[in-house]
């Protein structure tokens, strides 16, 4: 048995070591057979030798990096371990020597074997690979026929897009049907100027052009004819002008959807599609700034503008509008100007995207003034985008640090929260002295300004219930060490743990200051660790802007309550109490309502002459009705052709058609009715119904039990 076992062994190993070498093949096989179909789309002679050398190539570096052969039978026992729990992970005692064996690796041999023994001759992981590799092959296989299959149509259909466009572009319009006289038909295309699109020719009535778009009819009948127009809409007609009564030509430009028909001696053709296709305005999008940028002390005064700009035909120009605010109060001053930003927009590209710096002291502006601006593009056809106003303020330091609005505000905070301008004066002191004063002396006075900081940022984070770092964790457990408090668990936990719930549960604050003092925690953290490290110049911003945000929030905090008056009318003593209403008239409200009429009671009716006529023939009065519905359907169809055309063609051959309509053309116009009806709006109703809540259902449930 124990031969048996280790043979099975080395069986799985031969076989997987088999497996693999063949799959890295047939990979190798897979990959020249499509290098070999691309090569024979270019050069067909050349296709099997290239494909060869890609086989051996693929071939040897797929098993020089696998090297199955160094496969053991040590590696197989571990996959067998791994795969099947029977083997309780001791298939390697099969391959150990006898005399190596205690009693217990004995035992348990015996068991492995005849577990080894019972095993499949063939586990998934021996040919998982060989299956995916024969799958690429396949999958190559049917590649490489495609290519070589196209390859062959390949020139016949690049020369034939390239001689004429007008095949590409009838094939994707729909069939129509022409009058009989009509033997060939051109139509030309040539769109605006300000797109860029060349002329293009079609052999099909319905019209798919750019708005503003030039259409020239060229229409060739097979017998000479009288007069032949083109009417658009059910109004306007154009008159073709022929020459021999046999060619017909005229033109039109297009700006507006529709449909039109081709009237030949009083004969009307079908209906005729005209789809125009919109110009889109420019699409401005501002990647930087944002909406709202704040430049605080220390910060560069400049502001960099980021944006892209596209557009479906191309852009001409794009400008920055910008305006300056000066001063405050009733003393404010603006100025506008413009900028460009340096980009030549002569190649009417689709897309730009263009970069300005902004030098806000060029601009005259100082601490305290705002910049408004926003983008302005402007495409080929002379239509214009602007983005929204983008707004930049640069801090003023000494409004900042002023006292004003201290003393007179209302004094809801601690005093302490006001310190912070202190520590930006003692900042701003040591970096003037920074050159006069020595190493040692300039770190420890940064070392002493982050501890201020700290000792600031601690006493703020009260209010939002963190925790307390100045080591006295311990004061206030007197509690515990009572007599009477031994063995009580409540005490315990409420002396020596952590309440982290009370800090997003603090509801003496309101949400919104919650997130500010959150907010000017933050900075304080940020302009300490700057502190810690000897960086005063860059703590400053941090600084000021934790200040700024303690100013708003003292803003925030002030009540105004306007001062109201009420000065009622004098009272006269000789009527007071009198009870005299002979000068009070009763209000009188007369109005005359009349129910609007109801402009889609045609189309109900419609709908309604649609359904009887399945049974019976349609009569003078029903045709009077679908024929004014057909009026109706032909108003939105001059701005929706493709929804409403069809409907108003099958509405047309109802009409004219002694016969019951097409169950396809009775469709459409249903459907085509149904959009242009309104969605009913639900009325209020009683209801039928009392709900009992699912009472009665469960008491008749228990009945029947």
């Amino acid at each position: 048995m124990e031969q048996t076992a280790l043979h099975k062994i080395k069986q799985l190993q031969q076989r997987y070591i088999g497996y693999q070498l063949l799959a890295d093949v047939l990979l190798a096989a897979a990959c020249a057979i499509v290098i070999g179909g691309i090569i024979f789309h270019w050069q067909k002679t050349q296709a099997l030798s290239w494909s060869i050398v890609v086989f051996m190539l693929v071939a040897g570096i797929l098993i020089t990096a696998r090297q199955p052969w160094k496969t053991t039978i040590t590696t197989i026992c571990r996959y067998l371990n791994f795969t099947y729990p029977e083997l309780e992970e001791s298939c390697t005692l099969i391959i150990k020597p006898s005399a190596d064996l205690n009693l217990l690796e004995r035992l348990q041999l015996h068991k492995v074997e005849q577990a080894v023994i019972q095993l499949p001759t063939q586990p998934p992981l021996v040919a998982q690979r060989l299956k995916k590799s024969g799958l690429w092959l396949v999958v190559a296989v049917a590649l490489s026929v495609i290519i070589i299959f196209t390859s062959r149509r390949w020139p016949s259909i690049a020369n034939g897009f390239q001689s004429n466009s007008s095949e590409t572009i009838a094939q994707k319009l729909p069939p129509e049907k022409v009058l009989p006289q009509i033997s060939s038909v051109s139509l030309k295309i040539t769109p605006p100027a300000y797109t860029g699109k060349p002329t293009r020719s079609q052999d099909k009535f319905t019209i798919d052009a750019e708005e503003g778009a030039v259409v020239n009819w060229t229409i060739s009948t097979n017998v000479a004819v009288r007069n032949v127009f083109l009417i658009f809409n059910e109004g306007e007609k154009l008159p073709l002008k022929g020459s021999q009564r046999t060619e017909w030509r005229g033109s039109r430009i297009i700006t507006k959807p529709g449909f039109y028909q081709v009237s030949i001696d009083g004969k009307l053709s079908d209906l005729y599609q005209v789809q125009v296709i919109k110009d889109a305005i420019p699409v401005i999008h501002i990647k930087s700034p944002k909406q709202y940028t704040h430049i605080d002390a220390g910060e560069a005064p400049k502001v960099t503008i980021n944006a892209s700009i596209t557009d479906d035909y191309g852009i001409s120009n794009a400008q920055i509008f910008a305006t300056v605010a000066k001063g405050s109060g009733e003393s404010v001053k603006f100025k506008d100007t413009t900028f460009s930003f340096g980009t030549s927009f002569n190649q009417h590209s689709k897309q730009y995207n263009l970069q300005r710096i902004i030098d806000l002291p060029k601009l005259g502006m100082e601490p305290g003034d705002e910049l408004y601006f926003y983008l302005q593009a402007q495409d080929t056809h002379q239509q214009k985008s602007r983005t929204d106003v983008l707004i930049v303020s640069i801090q003023d330091t000494a409004q900042l640090l002023s006292m004003d609005g201290i003393v007179s505000a209302a004094n809801i905070k601690p005093e302490y929260f006001r310190s912070q301008r202190q520590i930006i004066l003692d900042t701003e002191k040591l970096l003037k002295e920074k050159d006069s004063i020595a190493v040692t002396s300039f770190k420890n006075r940064c070392n002493d300004l982050g501890t201020d900081q700290k000792m600031l940022r601690l006493r703020y984070g009260k209010f939002l219930g963190d925790e307390d770092e100045s080591g006295t964790e311990g004061e206030g457990n007197e509690d515990v060490t009572k007599a009477e408090n031994f063995g009580n668990a409540a005490v315990i936990m409420d002396a020596y743990t952590d309440k982290h719930d009370n800090a997003e549960d603090a509801t003496f604050l309101e949400p919104a200051v919650k997130a500010q003092l959150k907010a000017t925690l933050n900075e304080m953290w940020k302009a300490e660790l700057r502190l810690r490290l000897f960086k005063p110049q860059e703590a400053l911003p941090y600084e000021y802007k934790a200040l700024r945000l303690l100013k708003d929030l003292q803003q925030k905090s002030r009540s105004f309550v306007a001062k109201t008056s009420y000065n009622p009318p004098p009272l006269k003593p000789e009527k007071r109490l009198s009870g005299d209403l002979s000068k009070i008239g009763s209000p009188v409200n007369q109005q005359t309502l009349k129910p609007e009429a109801d402009k889609y009671e045609i189309l109900k009716k419609a709908i309604i002459v649609l359904q009887q006529s399945r049974y019976t023939v349609l009569n003078a009065n029903d045709k009077r009705v679908l024929q004014q519905a057909s009026q109706q359907l032909a108003l939105r169809a001059s701005s929706q052709p493709g929804i409403y055309l069809r409907a108003v063609s099958a509405l047309r051959r109802v009409i004219n058609s002694n016969a019951s309509p097409s169950p396809a053309d009775q469709a459409s116009i249903e459907k085509a009715i149904q959009q242009s009806l309104p969605n009913s709006k639900a009325t209020p109703s009683a209801n039928t119904s009392i709900a009992d809540m699912g009472l009665a259902q469960r008491y008749y449930k228990n009945l029947n039990r």
